[in-house]
């Protein structure tokens, strides 16, 4: 059971709240501070005193004073003209990430919305009332204002709602669940839709899907070289202990256990090759360097997701703070970071592939005894080029820019919402190009037997084998790839 503003969560904990593994519940603590704050957002909104956005306008209207007649029209207006996303649809699961972070961080007692409200979006989440929300329109400060305004529509009986694979108005399923639309009171409206839990769910879905993926990508280079007849040396932990870094020790360490007691290393532990191509040789340094900007984003990630980052902060019966935590910049750079660090994996993985295919050190020229005739695998490459090359042209930093928006009031923004999505695109294609080495590596380990390998290399190529072929004569590789692809996504392969 997940305590809700109260206990912490990490990347583990929201993945088990959205499959359901876990439960979220508010606990006696949290409703106290729930119900504290929003008393005092009552007594400011009743008094004379301007304060943002509870009873004044918003962005550049903030000198508009609202009277407490206007305030519930008010936010409504706010949740109605702040849904303007466009483009596709975030998956489902992304909606419900992040309604979670969103519960997660108005239950901390600093957002001053009703405990109504906060139950309301819990029945959603229990119930996976999932809302549509446009993938494009956030620039990341004031937070991810049209993403979370399409995301909480649905409480005041607008936009759209998933219901399996079909799209349904949200009265609809209000209906089905005999629920009542709810009237927003003062600064809920805007607690709502301030925020960065878009490019929060972005950063916790990609961090999920590349701790595998680094872990997939050790065990595919480990198979390349097993396949290409390469050096474990390079990955002993003497040479890694004087260059410390934390992810390239972790990497040493992970690949000499791809290779304990393989028959086929120790085979040419003696030849006269001197060194491999960095590829090879450099799988510590350049997936470690990406652990290390994976373990970077995952702590910032983490500091966010137990973060409040919705305007103005309601300290006392008597301070409101109209700050900036809405921000979305500390992820915006990291995220920008992860995208890098994701893309060299799948460099360096294409590298691998091609390796393989040069007939060198007993192998076949495109992995194939009967070129000629046969083009072997010759054209998966080509895919892992245009995917790498892809990766390269999204790795341009969405966070080194920033367009002025709301008439100058927001004159600075983080534009973190693209760096969250270019992230998981890159991953997208990282899963494509890893696959397609793990096809090659399988094929090259053929030519090595009947060396034996370690217990988790064989294990991985008897998975791969279930599913592929070797491959003999030419064929229709598309179905292999796929194969070989939802693998992946399945997280098939045993990585430790």
């Amino acid at each position: 059971m997940f305590k809700y503003g109260i206990d912490k969560l990490t990347v583990d904990k929201v993945m088990s709240l959205a499959s359901g593994k876990l439960k979220g519940v508010l606990t006696d603590e949290a409703i106290t501070k729930i119900n504290l704050c929003r008393s005092r957002v009552e007594t400011m909104a009743n008094g004379k005193k301007p304060v943002y956005g509870i009873n004044t306008g918003f962005g550049p209207l903030c000198d508009v004073q609202i009277t407490a007649d206007e305030t519930s029209k008010l936010q409504e207006n706010l949740l109605m003209t702040h849904a303007v996303g466009v483009g596709n649809s975030i998956d489902k699961k992304l909606s419900k990430i992040m309604m979670i972070c969103k519960v997660h961080a108005l239950s901390q007692g600093y957002s001053g919305i009703r405990l109504k409200v906060i139950e309301r979006i819990i029945f959603f989440i229990e119930n996976n009332i999932l809302p549509v929300v446009p993938e494009q329109g956030s620039v990341g400060a004031s937070g991810d204002l049209a993403p979370l305004s399409h995301l909480f529509l649905p409480l005041l009986g607008e936009g759209e709602i998933w219901q399996d694979d079909s799209i349904v108005p949200a009265r609809t399923v209000l209906k089905k669940y005999n629920l009542q639309t709810i009237n927003l009171k003062a600064k809920e409206g805007l607690a709502l839709i301030n925020g960065t839990q878009f490019i929060l769910a972005h950063s916790i879905v990609g961090l999920y899907k590349m701790e595998y993926l680094l872990e997939l990508a050790d065990l595919a280079g480990a198979m390349s070289i097993e396949g290409y007849q390469g050096s474990s040396s390079p990955f002993q932990a003497q040479l890694h202990s004087i260059r410390p870094f934390k992810g390239n020790i972790e990497v040493a360490k992970h690949m000499r256990f791809l290779f304990s007691e393989s028959e086929n290393i120790e085979s040419h532990e003696s030849c006269s090759r001197v060194q491999d191509p960095y590829s090879m040789r450099c799988i510590p340094q350049v997936h470690g360097a990406s652990r290390n900007a994976y373990y970077h984003l995952k702590e910032l990630t983490e500091i966010e997701m137990n973060s409040v980052t919705d305007n103005p902060i309601i300290l006392s019966e008597i301070e409101a703070i109209s700050g900036g935590n809405f921000h979305g910049q500390p992820l915006a750079m990291a995220l920008d970071y992860g995208s890098l660090a994701a893309s060299e994996i799948g460099n360096i993985s294409d590298r691998r592939s091609y390796l393989l295919l040069e007939g060198k050190f007993g192998l076949p020229r495109l992995l194939t005894e009967s070129g000629g005739l046969n083009s072997g695998f010759m054209i998966p490459q080509y895919t892992t080029a245009a995917l790498v090359t892809e990766n390269k042209s999204l790795c341009f930093p969405p966070s080194a820019d920033s367009i002025p928006t709301s008439l100058g009031q927001e004159d600075h923004v983080s534009m973190g919402s693209i760096s969250g999505r270019k992230f998981n695109q890159i991953l997208g294609n990282i899963e494509k190009i890893l696959a397609i080495e793990l096809m090659y590596s399988a094929q090259a380990i053929e030519f090595r037997r009947p060396h034996k390998f370690s217990d988790i290399v064989e294990k991985n190529f008897a998975l791969i084998r279930g599913k592929v072929d070797k491959l003999e004569d030419d064929r229709i590789l598309k179905d292999d790839i796929n194969e070989m692809i939802k693998m992946v996504k399945n997280r098939a392969f045993i990585v430790k």
